[in-house]
Order: C-alpha cells, then sequence, then structure tokens
C-alpha cells in the first residue's frame, strides 16, 4: 500500500495537472473576451457556413419555427439547418454568436478532459488499463500514474483543433462510451436508469449524420458479438441502442423529417464522389491514418502520438510472443484500439472505390450520398484514447521501478528482476514530458481551425513587425456597421439579394436575404434554377462548372474570369471584374440586388444600376450595390 506521504505527492500531482488544465481555459477564455471580434476565426465551413446560420436563425426568430422557410438560397427549409435541441443552437439562442462559439470551446475543452476521466477510471474498475498479466500495474483510483496521463491526454484530445462546428460532437465520445461500459456492469436499478436517461440526452451534444450513425453501428456490432459471446441477449446494449436511436430521432426530428418523409430530390443524388483506383483508395487509406485526412480531423497525431502508440504496439505484441502468451494478444484493450483505428481508414478509404460504394447504397439506399466515409471522424478519439492508455501502462512501470529496494520489490506486490530506482526516477518525468509535447504541438501548429494560433501571430506580426496580416478577423467578415450603414441608406427592406466577391454568409449573417448560400442538402430543383444564372461564367471556367454540377453545396455567384473570386482576404486581387450572369435568370428569383466586393465593370451591358459604392474604417470591404430594375 502506498504511504500517507506518497498520496499527498500524488494529490499534488493530479492538483497540479487539473490546476494548469484550468489556466489553460482561463487564458483561452481570457484571449476570447480580450480580443473579442478582432479574433482571426477560420473561414472554411465556420464563418462562411455554421456560424452564419445559427446568427440567421437568431435574426428571423426560427430557432423553433416549424413549416417555415430560412432567408436564404431562396427561402430553404429550416428543417435542413441545425437542430434547435443541440447544445450549440441552445448556446446560440441566449447568446451573442461570437460568444456562443468561444463558449463552445471552452466547454468542449471541458468535456474532453471530464469524458476522458471518467471513461478510464471505469477501465481501471474493470482492469483493462493494464497490459495481460503484467506484474508490473497494480494501479488504484487517484493513483497519479493514472490521473496524471489521462487527464493530459484528455486535455490534448480537447484542444484538438477540429471541426468547430461540431467541437462539442468530437468531445463527447468517450462520454458516450463511458454510459455504455458502466452500463453492462452495473447492478443498481437507480444507477442503471441514470445511464439509461444519460444515453437518451447524449445526441444533444452529439450530431447524428457525423457521429450517430457510426456510433450506433459500433453498438449493433457490439451487441451482436457480446450476445454470441455470452450465449443469450444483450438486453442492456439492445436498450441502449434503443434508446440512443430515439434521442436522435427526438432531439434531431428536422433532420428525419427530411430524410424519411420528403419526396423531394436534393443535390445528394447528383453529388459526384470520385472513383480512385487502387494506389489512390491506398494512398487515402494511409493519409487518414497517419495525418488524419480531411481540415475537419487534423488530430495531429503524426508527430508524437502515433510514434509513441505505434512503437509500444510492437514491444506490446513482441512481449506477448516472446512469452508464449500469444493468445492473449486480442484480449488487450490497446490491440482492439488499433484494430478499430485501421478499420475506420479503411471504410474512408473504400468510400472512394465505386463498386463498394455503390454495394453499399444498394444494401441500405438512405445511404446515397451519405458521406459514411465520417468514421474517420471517431479516429481523433482512438488515437488518444491509445496515447492515454500507452502513457499510464509506462507511467505504473516507471512508478514501480522508481518505488521499488534495491533487489527490485515493493511492498505488497510480486517481485521483479533486480532493477536500480534510479532508472525509475530518471525515467518518471518522460510520460508527462511526452503528454505535455503531444499537446504543444496542437497549440503551436498552423492548422486550419487553430483560431488562437492564428489571432496569437496576427497580433505578434502586428506588435513587433508593425505587419497587418492579409487574413479577416471576425468582426471584419461580417463587417456588421459598414452593412448596417449600406441597407439603411438603400432603403432595404427584406428584398432577395446576391453577394458577389465575398461570401453570401456576410450578408445572411447581417439580414439580408440571399438567393445564394452555402448549404450541403437543399433542392436539385433549385440548383438548376441557379445554374442558369451562372452558366455564362461556367462556360469559360471548366473546372468551376465541374465543381458546381458535381458538388454544388456552394451556390454562389462565380466569376467567367477568374478560377475564384469569393476570397475572404484584407488586399482584395479582384477591384474589378467583368461579370458573366444571366440577369433574367435572377430576375426569375426575385433578385432585387447584388451586393458586389468588385465593381462590375460591364453593370452597365447587363442592365445593372449602379446604387453607390460604401466604405469605412471599420471593414476591408468596399461594397458596390447594384439594383436589377
Amino acid at each position: 500500500m502506498q504511504h500517507s506521504s506518497d498520496l499527498k505527492r500524488y494529490d499534488r500531482k493530479t492538483a497540479l495537472v487539473i490546476s494548469l488544465i484550468a489556466l489553460y481555459l482561463i487564458l483561452a477564455g481570457g484571449a476570447f473576451l480580450f480580443f473579442g471580434e478582432k479574433m482571426r476565426i477560420a473561414v472554411p465551413d465556420n464563418l462562411d457556413l455554421f456560424q452564419a446560420q445559427y446568427q440567421m436563425l437568431k435574426n428571423e426568430d426560427l430557432f423553433a419555427a416549424q413549416n417555415v422557410s430560412a432567408p436564404f438560397l431562396h427561402g430553404v427549409t429550416r428543417d435542413d439547418l441545425p437542430s434547435e435541441f443541440a447544445l450549440p443552437g441552445l448556446l446560440y439562442r441566449l447568446l451573442p454568436s461570437f460568444y456562443a462559439y468561444a463558449l463552445l470551446y471552452l466547454l468542449k475543452v471541458a468535456l474532453a478532459v471530464i469524458s476522458f476521466d471518467l471513461l478510464f477510471q471505469e477501465l481501471l474498475e474493470r482492469n483493462w488499463l493494464c497490459a495481460e498479466n503484467d506484474r508490473t500495474c497494480m494501479p488504484v483510483r487517484h493513483d497519479p500514474s493514472v490521473r496524471v496521463p489521462v487527464l493530459l491526454s484528455g486535455f490534448a484530445y480537447g484542444i484538438l483543433n477540429l471541426f468547430p462546428a461540431y467541437g462539442i460532437s468530437f468531445a463527447s465520445v468517450p462520454l458516450l462510451v463511458f454510459f455504455l461500459l458502466r452500463l453492462e456492469r452495473e447492478k443498481s436499478l437507480r444507477n442503471r436508469i441514470l445511464l439509461y436517461l444519460g444515453i437518451f440526452f447524449y445526441p444533444c451534444v452529439s450530431y447524428f449524420s457525423y457521429f450517430g450513425l457510426f456510433l450506433l453501428a459500433y453498438m449493433a456490432l457490439a451487441l451482436i458479438l457480446l450476445s454470441i459471446a455470452r450465449r443469450k441477449p444483450d438486453w442492456k446494449m439492445f436498450f441502449a441502442i434503443l434508446l440512443l436511436s430515439a434521442g436522435f430521432i427526438l432531439f434531431e426530428y428536422r433532420l428525419f423529417r427530411s430524410m424519411l418523409f420528403s419526396d423531394e430530390v436534393t443535390i445528394r443524388s447528383t453529388m459526384v464522389i470520385a472513383d480512385l483506383d487502387a494506389q489512390g483508395i491506398l494512398s487515402m487509406i494511409r493519409e487518414v491514418f497517419l495525418n488524419g485526412g480531411a481540415m475537419h480531423t487534423q488530430s495531429m497525431q503524426q508527430y508524437i502520438v502515433l510514434p509513441v502508440c505505434l512503437v509500444y504496439f510492437l514491444l506490446l505484441n513482441c512481449r506477448y510472443v516472446l512469452t508464449r502468451r500469444s493468445g492473449q494478444i486480442l484480449r488487450d484493450i490497446y490491440n482492439w484500439g488499433i484494430l478499430f483505428l485501421l478499420f475506420d481508414s479503411l471504410i474512408y478509404g473504400l468510400y472512394y472505390c465505386g463498386p463498394f460504394r455503390r454495394f453499399v447504397e444498394l444494401l441500405v439506399p438512405p445511404l446515397k450520398g451519405w458521406q459514411f466515409g465520417r468514421t474517420s471522424f471517431l479516429n481523433p478519439f482512438l488515437w488518444y484514447a491509445l496515447f492515454g492508455i500507452a502513457m499510464v501502462r509506462l507511467s505504473l512501470r516507471i512508478a514501480r521501478f522508481a518505488a521499488s529496494d534495491g533487489s527490485g520489490q515493493q511492498t505488497g506486490q510480486q517481485p521483479l528482476k533486480k532493477t536500480s530506482p534510479i532508472i525509475g526516477r530518471l525515467l518518471s518525468p518522460l510520460p508527462l514530458l511526452l503528454c505535455l509535447v503531444s499537446s504543444a504541438v496542437i497549440l503551436l501548429t498552423d492548422t486550419e481551425y487553430n483560431d488562437l494560433y492564428h489571432t496569437a501571430h496576427a497580433e505578434a506580426n502586428r506588435l513587433l513587425r508593425g505587419v497587418t496580416e492579409n487574413s479577416l478577423t471576425y468582426g471584419e467578415f461580417y463587417s456588421e456597421a459598414l452593412f448596417d450603414r449600406v441597407t439603411e441608406e438603400i432603403g432595404y427592406s427584406g428584398e432577395w439579394s446576391a453577394a458577389y466577391g465575398f461570401h453570401p454568409a456576410t450578408l445572411e449573417y447581417n439580414g439580408i436575404r440571399t438567393i445564394d448560400g452555402y448549404l450541403g442538402f437543399y433542392l436539385q430543383d433549385y440548383k438548376d434554377s441557379f445554374r442558369k444564372i451562372i452558366a455564362p461564367a461556367l462556360e469559360k471556367q471548366p473546372a468551376t462548372m465541374a465543381y458546381y454540377d458535381s458538388w454544388g453545396a456552394r451556390c454562389y455567384l462565380y466569376s467567367g474570369n477568374h478560377s475564384t473570386i469569393v476570397e475572404a482576404v484584407r488586399n482584395y486581387p479582384h477591384p474589378e471584374d467583368t461579370a458573366d450572369l444571366d440577369v433574367a435568370a435572377m430576375k426569375a428569383l426575385d433578385c432585387r440586388y447584388i451586393f458586389s466586393r468588385p465593381c462590375i465593370t460591364n453593370a452597365r451591358e447587363l442592365g445593372l444600376t449602379l446604387l453607390g459604392s460604401w466604405a469605412d474604417d471599420t471593414s476591408p470591404y468596399v461594397i458596390y450595390v447594384y439594383e436589377i430594375p
């Protein structure tokens, strides 16, 4: 047993780590408060998408509205926008949009740490934190050899700069795993009911399209395997699946209503997924396994976490083989985690295999157009959970060495081979150091969604070099003061409009109704109607034509002179442009105004009337407003 002095020392270590995590949350929260809308917030799939949608719902009081249209894409149904029952929707409804965004970031970090701690305490209770028959591994609750690496691994997972709109969904994955594992061994009826309630309400911190479908699929697989192993149905898992499904259906009823009870054809039916050859598929599998894949899931494992996990994987299984315990390889939770990582990565790659994808869509028709390759969204959790397990096991072994006497024996445990406690003491900082470095890599790497890094970098450039970076701040991207002036002076009163040269999200955020917009799920008929407007531009830009026709989520006014003219930058490179637009098609969609960042040099030929140009000191934009008579 540990002496009371050891326990106090252990408590101090854990308290110090918790204090460091709390200090980070305070500093990060302070940065959001201090800089406010001067923060450099990532634009792709963020400011140009969900942030504007939440503000639009708030502007129009549409969070709970039924059978209504939202004021973009010429009146897309409210059901195609985020649920009002999810935690983000609640926060955006109650708080200014920027501060809702900031609070979601802080909650994401805190939830990841708490969820990791709960999950690993459950693994400890099941004795899964130790390798099979590892005589050096006898952890106890609150042992810093367990708590410190667990808290730091959870912290690293929490600060990952993943898809901001669903950061909470990433952070909550270990919480659901905890609910399910605890449920399997819980004897108390009261506690089982509480766990079932937690599972039922879990969709409020998740999202069905990105996580729920895959979590339910893995739960169904677990039900089958457990039922076979025990030779009887696993009713606890069965009811957990029912409750989680019911929760998703209830809290995301809009998604299911659109999916199941609407016969309208959406753009999902015409989206074209690239069919890769064998080499391309292997490249995708390798990319998602080694580097995390798309920008939404940049889990930064390649620098510290992946090498540590793979080295430990080899050492662990070589030890099993050399000690003639190969049968225990598949009993180790660590190996199962590696197996799931490989499986998720394989499915991600096979999604780009045409025959496989069409076979899956044939078996499960609702998956047509659905990116079931998003199994990779679960990989960040798996990487950092495995890293946490490896660090716990390493910490326990080092602690045993450090606490042993000259014979390598520690009170209350079986003797080890003779070892010097000095070795253990020299190695004791190693797990802590690896955990801290893994977190530093995340914080200090220039990834797409690393808002704190980008803000600090821009401020350092401004203060030390007198250089203003080309990226826009949150406030500049939306430029509320400027658009308030514009709408007031042109007498805007809710007419349909469009953006040229900047994201329609800026108009949507400022209460301007748009015929354009960005959404991954809307009617195919509208995509075809809007295409008539931009057909002259698409004919001049084959790459843009392929982009719109094969995807179409960005329903924008494209340029016939440039591959892209929508650039969220301070020094805009297109002050003038000839617009290739079918104005008659715009009038057919009731469009009255074009808000343009470039001056449209052929406005008169198009029959457009220039109402004026606007600029002010709060915005990098110069906005030209054209009226369609």
